[in-house]
């Protein structure tokens, strides 16, 4: 993979829509495996319904709670598990989920149970600093994608919000 240049933590502090737009067509690294980020969806703030943190902070949302840059993983409808990568202020919790993934051998994984489970990543690997973990991290790329917002999906509250960003082709 070259000279990796992993995003540091001031990229993940930013605003949630913003980090959620600017991962397309970053490179997801974990141990041996890559591929670029492809579909992201925002959650943040007390007042997200579709948030894990809208009631407040609980054992199973807490990493979203903590720095900037540190992996979430969740496991939904007893099969799957969900990478997120928390963003903004400590204390604040957001996350954007990484829904979408272009493999090098051209697979596109198109959800966030199936790129979880081709990866190999679970439960194990939340509370991970992305920031600084030599095996599981985003590496900055000039990979651009045109994109397209969307509502959000596989939510039944805050469907209205246009907070699911899509990679429709390459821009560069």
């Amino acid at each position: 993979m070259g000279c990796q240049v992993r995003l540091q933590r001031s990229f993940f502090e930013r605003p949630t829509l913003d980090v959620a737009r600017d991962l397309l067509g970053q490179r997801l690294v974990f141990q041996n495996q890559s591929g670029f980020i492809t579909e992201t969806e925002a959650y943040f703030g007390f007042n997200d319904p579709a948030s894990h943190a809208v009631r407040g902070k609980t054992p199973r949302n807490a990493v979203m709670f903590g720095p900037a840059g540190v992996s979430y993983i969740y496991f939904i409808y007893g099969m799957y598990f969900c990478l997120n990568i928390v963003t903004e202020a400590q204390g604040f919790p957001a996350a954007v989920l990484i829904r979408g993934l272009l493999l090098p051998d051209g697979r596109h994984l198109d959800g966030p149970g199936k790129l979880c489970r081709e990866l190999g990543l679970s439960k194990e690997w939340s509370g991970i600093d992305m920031t600084t973990h030599s095996d599981f991290f985003v590496e900055k790329t000039k990979k651009r994608f045109h994109y397209e917002t969307t509502p959000r999906i596989g939510i039944k509250q805050g469907t209205d919000l246009l907070w699911r960003f899509c990679a429709v082709k390459p821009a560069i």
